[in-house]
């Protein structure tokens, strides 16, 4: 039986080409094949040809370029090409460039009142500093498109123009003894024979006031000095200066980092001071505790009692007092004690209960020798009712201990912390010498930290407790430590005490308690008298 043939219609056929061709046309380019795509770089734009399935990254190697670490291609580098895209690439280029500038000075006016009122002088002439800034620019194909400063370094602090203006009070003259030494707007001065005749000594408008100290006879200053260098290498530099010379210079005394004590050795021409380690995290300091002696003729410094713990909160420091025979007692925040010079070791008195401050300082007890060298004033920490503990007890006494028979007593309870008893010089009156102790009373006494104190006076065994200054509906006081006069004047019942009154300087009559203001410029913040 023969079969039928069957023959695909030709029409059939066309159809089955024509739907093959647009299949194969319209198909993705294939691995092996080629295709064209344009790059812009560098100025020039370029055709290349790169098989298919090609990154960006890919064809900017086939052409030659080379990529920096923040070149920038448009689209980004691992995209894959087709035929005729377009390829962008950016050279973008980072350059760190340092730059010295100027620091222009500033120009100070300090108000004083030994000028006529309107009269001008020029103190300290301005010189400008310099600084080093680092900058970091941004080019996009040599176009700066960012220019930022990311590091400064001072290579020399600029020094201020200080000009003085003059501003002379109506305040009454009065005679006093001695010299009487204050700091005003960062510069020394003294008073001698009235309070009319004032003269500078130190002009250079730097001293910040944490040594400020007249040698017995008055003759000498010493001072510290703000340091030029950053204040986490160099806090300040010790200096003295002879205050009688009608001319004075300062003399470096080879010593820095003087943050708690320099006072003058009774008797000689030297000073004891201790130091600090700078510290660039709070209070500034790690405290050395130690002790050296330097003379104001020259000479190396020699140490008299090596750097130790300083006991409980040791870091921020301890202080020392001379007495008129040449002892040295120490204070520190868990005691007071002797220094034994000799040997170069510490002799505990007394155990004090040490303040918890719950912050970065640390409480020193206030003391001061009496005028006999016998009998040592201080402050201490008292205990409180439970349940507070006795480290956080907000009570304060003022106590002394006597040398002649080994007592300590208590004097004047809840005082406050910063009562900083001082004693006057020693005078003879119908009992043989006597001498009293002026001190400061906490008007808040459970907040002496931040409490304003009124300005007191007793006799050296605690009696005859007055107030002096300032009047009762008035403010009080900034916590500081009194300046006696070296002796009271004709016809006065007691002695002068000198005292900072809202940053000007007053003179208050221990015995009459009259108070006369003195300056009115509002500058003062140190003050001692010799």
């Amino acid at each position: 039986m023969l079969r039928k043939s069957t023959r695909v219609p030709p029409s059939l056929i066309l159809l089955l080409i024509t739907f093959f061709w647009l299949i194969t046309s319209c198909r993705s380019p294939q691995i092996g094949e080629e295709i064209i795509v344009s790059i812009a770089a560098d100025g020039t734009k370029q055709e290349v040809s790169i098989n298919t399935g090609s990154t960006v990254a890919q064809a900017l190697q086939v052409a030659g370029f080379a990529l920096g670490t923040l070149d920038r291609a448009e689209p980004p580098l691992y995209t894959v090409l087709n035929h005729g895209d377009q390829v962008k690439l950016t050279r973008v280029q980072e350059i760190f460039e340092t730059e010295p500038l100027v620091i222009p000075f500033e120009r100070q006016i300090v108000r004083t009142e030994t000028l006529a009122e309107g009269e001008t002088r020029l103190v300290q002439a301005g010189a400008n500093g310099q600084k080093e800034v680092t900058y970091r620019r941004i080019l996009e194909d040599l176009v700066e498109i960012s220019k930022s400063a990311v590091k400064t370094v001072i290579l020399e602090e600029a020094m201020p123009e200080i000009v003085m203006v003059g501003a002379q009070s109506s305040f009454t003259p009065l005679n006093i003894p001695g010299t009487l030494a204050y700091l005003a707007g960062g510069n020394a001065w003294v008073m001698e024979g009235s309070t009319a005749n004032r003269r500078i000594i130190v002009s250079t408008g730097d001293l910040d006031g944490r040594i400020f100290k007249l040698s017995p006879n008055g003759e000498y200053l010493i001072f510290t000095r703000k340091s030029k260098k950053n204040a986490a290498e160099e806090i300040n530099t010790l200096w003295a200066v002879r205050t009688k010379n009608l001319e004075p210079k300062p003399i470096w005394l080879q010593a820095y980092n003087v943050i708690h004590f320099a006072e003058w050795i009774p008797g000689t021409n030297s000073v004891a001071y201790s130091t600090v380690e700078p510290r660039s995290t709070a209070p500034g300091w790690q405290a050395n505790n130690d002790l050296y002696r330097v003379s104001l003729t020259g000479g190396t410094p020699r140490q008299l009692l090596e750097e130790n713990s300083g006991g409980v909160y040791g870091w921020w420091g301890t202080t020392f007092s001379y007495s008129a025979d040449g002892r040295l007692a120490y204070s520190r925040p868990d005691g007071i004690g002797l220094v034994d010079q000799d040997g170069g070791y510490l002799k505990p008195l007394l155990n004090i209960t040490p303040l918890n401050t719950h912050s970065n300082w640390a409480w020193i007890p206030p003391m001061a020798w009496g005028a006999d060298g016998k009998t040592l004033y201080y402050v201490t920490h008292a205990p409180a009712p439970a349940p507070v503990t006795s480290e956080e007890s907000p009570f304060f006494d003022i106590a002394a201990a006597s040398f002649s028979n080994q007592a300590a007593v208590s004097m004047i309870h809840s005082a406050g912390m910063f009562s900083y008893p001082n004693a006057s010089p020693a005078a003879w009156n119908g009992n043989g010498k006597n001498y009293q102790i002026a001190y400061l009373q906490a008007i808040f006494v459970e907040q002496s930290e931040t409490s304003r104190y009124r300005l007191m006076v007793m006799d050296r065994d605690g009696s005859n407790s007055r107030a002096l200054f300032p009047p009762a509906d008035t403010n009080g006081i900034e916590p500081q430590r009194p300046a006696w006069a070296p002796e009271a004047l004709e016809g006065q019942n007691g002695g002068f005490l000198a005292i900072i009154y809202q940053s000007n300087l007053w003179l208050v009559d221990s015995g009459s308690g009259t108070a006369y203001q003195v300056t009115g410029d509002g500058l003062i913040n140190s003050i001692d008298w010799k």
